[in-house]
């Protein structure tokens, strides 16, 4: 076989670059003493003051400043139930787009969304979709479906022990939903789900959970549930553990794709062709024909549904309103659909796995707590209708954005409010 010559060259130009012994004198164990930074919970001026001590080496008075700055330092312990070895916080610009008018079945009305981004032209771009889907009657939404769930693996000697442990499981249906619901107020076992791989059992359990995002309470529910299945199971079992990697918990899966985790969502609009022309400065039949292509590319690509780009209104959304920014890699997958009405356009988004809460997490963080306040979502009884909103944002996004490129314009609006800002 004949190594291509750009690979050699390549290899060339790191031999080159790199001298060996110095490289492994560098890469050598190393014996020099250290202190390691264990986890503190308890947030103070004291605990924040010594962790900047021991960064003197690496960052100046400056970033302190930036970091512990007053505001922040006037109650550090707040932030103490989000985070260990506290530092200071991070200051991310905010924009607001809206009024965003939606008619959903929990969302009702016009709501100015907050969104945390250093992406210049993101909010311009998610502002034009708001304003081109409020020129068109607003955004219809509805929650379909709830379920966090958490998948638990369970580990037999063989098959016949795995089936007998799945039978038994199904006869106990109602003790393991008390022992899991035991540990939470809000949170209800729905159901229990059985997969089996030979000797290892994985079983899925969803929950719903209120107006919280639930990652945490399906956690330690689950936990109560597994050690109730340890103390009472006949079946002897190797090993169990909380989570087999099979529930998607921060990853795009198809499992996620078709039943869910989270709040599964769809939001639609049907835009006017006056609207589309005038406001989004292209036609009707542009976008479709874009949209088709990038449809095709989604499926040639390999991606999990076919949509342009929800993670940028998810990211933003979910760090102004204190969710968990993790979750987007689950969140940002579904289908965003865009089909001819007569000589109107209808665009719609169905997203399964939205993971958001009105409480709980850092939504009561100040910050966060504020960017709530705006979208008057803050609190019991408000997680449906932002998760709604959630969607309703990322249709916007993928209406402007599918706009831009059938049009021409993407580049040129990124150099202008980006680049050449």
């Amino acid at each position: 076989m004949t190594i291509p010559s750009h690979i050699i060259d390549m290899l060339h130009k790191v031999r080159a670059r790199f001298q060996i012994e110095p490289i492994q004198e560098r890469m050598l164990p190393s014996d020099a003493e250290f202190t390691t930074l264990r986890p503190v919970r308890k947030a103070s001026v004291s605990s924040v003051e010594k962790y900047w001590n021991r960064l003197q080496e690496t960052a100046s008075p400056m970033d302190q400043n930036a970091l512990a700055d007053p505001l922040t330092m006037a109650d550090p312990d707040v932030f103490s139930a989000n985070i260990e070895n506290f530092i200071g916080t991070v200051k991310m610009p905010v924009g607001v787009i809206g009024p965003l008018r939606i008619n959903g079945l929990n969302a009702h009305g016009d709501f100015h969304v907050p969104m945390a981004t250093t992406e210049a032209a993101l909010v311009a771009s998610y502002a034009r979709g708001a304003y081109a889907s409020t020129k068109s009657g607003g955004i219809s939404t509805a929650l379909l479906y709830e379920g966090v769930i958490r998948t638990p693996a369970f580990v037999f000697d063989d098959l016949l022990n795995a089936g007998m442990f799945v039978e038994w499981v199904v006869n106990e249906i109602e003790p393991l939903k008390a022992a899991a619901e035991s540990t939470t107020q809000h949170g209800k076992l729905v159901s229990v789900e059985p997969v089996v791989d030979n000797n290892i059992v994985f079983l899925i359990c969803r929950y719903t959970t209120g107006d919280a995002a639930g990652q945490n309470m399906v956690t330690i529910a689950t936990n109560a549930l597994c050690e109730n299945i340890a103390a009472r199971c006949p079946i002897t079992m190797k090993a169990w553990y909380i989570e087999g990697n099979f529930s998607g918990d921060k990853k795009a899966s198809f499992l996620g794709l078709v039943t869910g985790r989270g709040r599964k969502v769809s939001a639609s609009v049907t835009l006017t062709a006056e609207v589309v022309e005038k406001t989004l400065g292209t036609s009707v039949q542009a976008m479709l024909d874009y949209g088709q292509v990038a449809n095709l590319g989604s499926h040639l690509s390999g991606q999990l549904g076919a949509q342009a780009h929800f993670a940028n209104g998810l990211a933003a959304l979910y760090i102004a309103t204190g969710q968990d920014a993790a979750c987007v890699a689950e969140s940002a997958i579904g289908i965003t659909r865009m089909e001819p009405r007569g000589d109107d356009l209808f665009c719609s988004v169905t997203m399964p796995n939205i993971l958001v809460g009105s409480v709980g997490g850092g939504t009561s963080l100040p910050s966060q707590s504020a960017g709530l306040n705006i979208l008057g979502l803050k609190g019991a009884g408000k997680g449906s209708a932002l998760a709604e909103v959630a969607a309703a944002t990322c249709l916007c996004g993928e209406i402007s954005i599918v706009a831009a490129i059938a049009a021409g314009h993407f580049t040129r609006a990124h150099e202008n409010l980006a680049r050449h800002r």
